[in-house]
């Protein structure tokens, strides 16, 4: 009996993506990042509860993907109401994305996925990102870049929902 093909996964980034941001990126460069991923950050506030229910009702295996690393099932999965979620093994984050090369988690990410399907919601994702996806992974793949000073909207999340049914043989 042939085995069913892996659903799809889906790689979450935090900063910008379910957190909409303006200040992120400053206090990490200002080496406050350990107040950052505290709930009792402020700027939570900004993360919309709803966006759970809707993750969690697409079809597909949900991964964190962000420098919050294992915080994030800490502070924010329980903001949206999310179970805990598997951590991608990123490597350290740089203080500033290096111009001219690909993301810094586009590696991981892709060696993660190992030829599954993967979307990958982020709001740093590049040409480059895509280039190297498109070189490197041997499955089919959405690089959904979204607005920092928005997150994830309901116009991402038709897209998402879209591509995760482009292909019937990946959910059950």
């Amino acid at each position: 009996m042939i085995a069913p093909p892996a659903r799809p996964l889906v790689f979450l980034d935090v900063d910008g993506t379910l957190l909409p941001h303006g200040g992120a990126q400053l206090l990490s460069s200002l080496g406050q990042w350990a107040e950052w991923q505290l709930p009792s950050n402020p700027h939570l506030a900004a993360i919309i509860p709803e966006h759970g229910p809707r993750l969690l009702a697409l079809d597909c295996d949900l991964m964190w993907a962000t420098a919050w690393m294992h915080d994030a099932n800490a502070v924010i999965a329980p903001i949206l109401g999310l179970p805990r979620l598997p951590v991608a093994d990123l490597p350290d984050a740089p203080l500033e994305n290096e111009a001219g090369v690909p993301h810094w988690k586009t590696r991981a990410l892709v060696g993660i996925a190992d030829g599954r399907p993967f979307a990958w919601v982020d709001d740093e994702i590049s040409d480059l990102d895509r280039v190297r996806v498109a070189e490197q992974h041997r499955g089919e793949a959405l690089l959904l870049r979204v607005d920092s000073a928005t997150g994830i909207t309901d116009a991402d999340f038709a897209t998402l929902e879209a591509w995760l049914r482009l292909n019937p043989q990946w959910t059950g």
